[in-house]
Parts: C-alpha cells; structure tokens; sequence
C-alpha cells in the first residue's frame, strides 16, 4: 500500500518540518510514504475565504484521480482512537486499496465541491487544530498505527 499526504502550501514553520520529517522518515520502514505539496499563491491570500476554498478546491481536484481512495482531513470527520485507526488502515489495505490519499485543506479547510468528490472525512480530534499543525499530528498518528498493526511497542494501552 503507498500512502499520500496531499496538501495545499508548505509549512513556514521549521519546527512543524522537522517534526513532520521524523515520523516521515519512520513510516518508511512500514510502507510507501508520500508528501504531495499544492501551490497555493500568497497573494492570493487577501481574496474572500470562499473564492481561496474554491481556488484551493481547482488544486486538489486536478490531483485526486490520481488515487484509489481519498480520505479527507476534517474536523467534522469520524474521529478514531489510536487503535480504531490502524484496524481502518489494516482494513483498507486488504480491500485492495494500492494507492490512498489523506487531504489537508488550506487554513480555512475545504469547499464544498471537495465534499462532492470524497466520501472519507477523518478527524484528528474534537479539537480544531491549524493545517500545519496537523500535518505532524497525522504523520505522528500514521506512525503509531503501523507500528500498532506490526505488534511493536511504540503505542502503550
């Protein structure tokens, strides 16, 4: 299975790239990890919320029939403990999925027509968190999950 993180903008924080680049690095070892980064221009970013979610929107739709199944990163998602989330990875896996992308949106998440298209909508937490953010909170959690699914000692219950 080759996992994906699909997302709009580079993080401007160092701190969130070296803590992403740790749990990266770590997933290697369990399967074919990805990072798929959209340009989205900062002089865009004085446009109204809606029109920059449409914008956003033209990005990630160009890209998703580039996978076999999306799974949006949303605070209106199913929220999973640890252990619910590897089970979920595990079932993907053996129904055949060669090729999943997980969706960061921009700062204000995600237009409409990106729930048209997706039916998987994952949250991290009940918590809002920024999109930069979670982009380490997900990798520390993709991690955990495969290490879980391989019976190591990294996740404690």
């Amino acid at each position: 299975m080759k996992i994906t993180l699909l997302q709009i903008d580079k993080t401007d924080q160092k701190w969130v790239e070296e803590g992403f680049e740790i749990y990266a690095k770590r997933l290697q070892h369990y399967i074919q990890f990805t990072v798929t980064t959209l340009v989205y221009p900062k002089s865009n970013r004085n446009r109204p919320i809606e029109q920059q979610k449409k914008e956003e929107a033209t990005l990630l739709l160009k890209e998703f029939q580039k996978f076999d199944h999306l799974i949006l990163l949303d605070e209106n998602g199913k929220c999973h403990s640890s252990m619910q989330f590897s089970n979920y990875l595990n079932k993907l896996n053996l129904s055949g999925k060669k090729h999943i992308a997980f969706v960061i949106g921009g700062p204000y998440g995600f237009d409409l027509s990106i729930y048209d298209k997706v039916k998987d909508k994952i949250s991290l937490s009940e918590m809002t968190f920024s999109h930069q953010m979670v982009r380490v909170f997900f990798a520390e959690q993709l991690y955990r999950a495969f290490s879980i699914l391989k019976g190591e000692k990294y996740h404690h219950e």
